[in-house]
């Protein structure tokens, strides 16, 4: 084995398994026609993007991921879905066209271009230094957050607060 190439270790396998499964859930949203089961798909990619920031220790970033996204904005997003008339299931249908076939085609050349850059050089698979482990960590942003950032997270709170009192003030029935 060359002196530049390091052993694959259980890390490294994790992350390359949950990364084709992010790089999957990403082209099913893209080529799905049914807007649900593409949303469904964004979900499992959201999540996957969640546990690859764990594996890089950002366990903050991580379960903001989970929360924000995941949660609060695909609840919404399949609230808006299915609101919408989005007429009958039949048109949902998908047909091989010589389009289709063609992009495939070129997606598979391009995967075999990747593979062929990604195996052939030698890439240096080292792990984090020790103070990027700690910056993504809760205890870290917060630490930061509260010492060096405390005016602009104040003037950021105020702000949200004074767009939620003018919301309720435009929403408000006048009777």
């Amino acid at each position: 084995m060359p002196a530049n190439l390091h052993p694959m270790t259980p890390q490294h396998i994790i992350f390359f398994i949950i990364g084709g499964l992010a790089v999957f859930a990403a082209a099913m949203v893209v080529l799905r026609k049914n807007p649900v089961i593409s949303a469904l798909f964004l979900i499992v990619n959201m999540m996957s993007l969640a546990v690859l920031y764990l594996s890089l220790q950002a366990q903050f970033i991580a379960i903001i991921q989970v929360l924000v996204y995941a949660g609060a904005v695909m609840v919404l997003f399949l609230f808006v879905l299915m609101l919408l008339n989005l007429g009958e299931e039949s048109t949902w249908t998908e047909k091989i066209t010589v389009k289709k076939m063609l992009a495939f085609g070129l997606a598979a050349v391009f995967l075999g271009q990747l593979l062929y850059v990604f195996t052939s050089s030698p890439m240096p698979l080292s792990s984090l230094p020790a103070s990027a482990r700690e910056i993504g960590t809760v205890e870290s942003i917060g630490k930061t957050l509260f010492t060096d950032y405390i005016f602009p997270f104040e003037a950021t709170s105020f702000l949200l607060l004074t767009a939620i009192v003018g919301a309720i003030v435009l929403a408000k029935k006048k009777f």
